[in-house]
């Protein structure tokens, strides 16, 4: 049974930086990716970044590439987001997924959320 961990949201000023973590825990881990999410206040949920564990191919939206940066480290578990130069339009609620399956590429495993606040 694996569970996801998100953490490192807080409060920024526009233009700041932040680096969001999501560990995963289990007696085993297997993803095929590892993604992460936002919600908006008063938005639908939308994709950000993935990478995929193996090869650690990234992709991103349109609206964050460039600016954002998705990396992980296997031995740890663990997948990041840096992200530069935010934006009010970043402030969001993030989550992260993983597929549970190195074969499996829909998410099926889902962290509890960062609230990420970005100030003018």
């Amino acid at each position: 049974h694996v569970q996801l961990q998100a953490s490192g949201g807080g409060l920024v000023q526009a233009g700041g930086s932040l680096r969001l973590s999501c560990a995963a825990s289990g007696r085993t881990f297997s993803s095929y990716k590892m993604g992460w999410f936002r919600q908006a206040p008063g938005k639908e949920r939308e994709f950000v970044a993935h990478i995929l564990w193996t090869g650690g191919t990234t992709y991103y939206a349109d609206s964050v590439k460039g600016w954002f940066t998705i990396s992980r480290e296997n031995f740890k578990n663990t997948v990041y987001l840096q992200m530069n130069s935010l934006e009010s339009e970043d402030t969001a609620v993030y989550y992260c997924a993983g597929t549970g399956s190195d074969y499996r590429t829909d998410y099926i495993y889902w962290g509890q959320g960062t609230l990420v606040t970005v100030s003018s």
